[in-house]
């Protein structure tokens, strides 16, 4: 890996921790577009990753009280059945693949409620929300715009939202890492995955762009941080799909 990039993650790592520490998304997705422009796609996958589960680990740290622990047990159960169900599959996407997932995951945020009725506090959503979100997640890098319509229409603060995402989404990207690395160590050995010293840069600016963007968040209303969420998604997914289709 060249510094310059290496550099250029590192910077992404601030900036798109600052807007996950916002909306408790979004950083994710941009993040993972980089990688796979920068990366082959199983490196860019573990360090995706690998990244992730430090950042909204130390985001549902920093927002621990407000984590909704029955929603996440409900989501861990939908989870370890699409782990069970993807390492019998054994998929690998490929780049121009993954950019079309990201693209068309965003779009979800935009269904009518008479359409999708996604509720993660009702009966048996956390499950399914547990299921499907892991199953795109693992596959295709990030699934926030898909996560965020189970929660998108709750009556949950700002700060329940980004708290109990955060913490699904630890479980989500070590399931990834895990998923991604093994065939990668069975083929070339350990030392083919990620250099440690970029992981080890990475963790305190993921720390401190999640530190900044919880102060904006604090500065924020509930209505506000919904609609804002929804159009920087959009804007993310229109990105994600001209790149599925070469345009840039």
């Amino acid at each position: 890996m060249s510094l310059m990039t290496a550099l250029i993650i590192l910077v992404t790592v601030l900036v798109t921790t600052f807007i996950s520490g916002i909306f408790g998304m979004a950083g994710g997705i941009i993040f993972m577009g980089v990688l796979a422009a920068l990366l082959p796609v199983a490196t860019a996958m573990i360090v995706h990753g690998t990244i992730q589960i430090f950042s909204n680990g130390y985001r549902a740290f920093l927002w621990r009280r407000h984590i909704n622990w029955t929603i996440f047990g409900r989501y861990a159960l939908g989870s370890l059945v699409a782990v069970g169900l993807l390492f019998a599959l054994s998929w690998r996407p490929g780049h121009q693949v993954v950019y079309l997932m990201l693209g068309l995951t965003t779009t979800l945020v935009w269904l009518p409620k008479r359409v999708v009725d996604l509720d993660i506090q009702k009966r048996f959503q956390a499950e399914g929300a547990g299921f499907v979100v892991q199953a795109l997640n693992t596959v295709a890098g990030v699934a926030g715009p898909l996560l965020d319509l189970f929660f998108v229409r709750t009556d949950m603060t700002r700060h329940q939202i980004v708290a109990t995402k955060a913490v699904t989404q630890v479980l989500a990207h070590f399931v990834k890492v895990v998923f991604w690395s093994v065939p990668v160590i069975m083929a070339a050995g350990a030392g083919a995955l990620p250099p440690a010293w970029l992981i080890l840069a990475a963790i305190p600016l993921s720390m401190l762009g999640t530190t900044l963007g919880g102060k904006v968040l604090e500065r924020m209303t509930d209505v506000n941080f919904k609609r804002g969420m929804k159009y920087l998604v959009t804007v993310i997914g229109a990105v994600m799909l001209m790149k599925a289709a070469g345009w840039l």
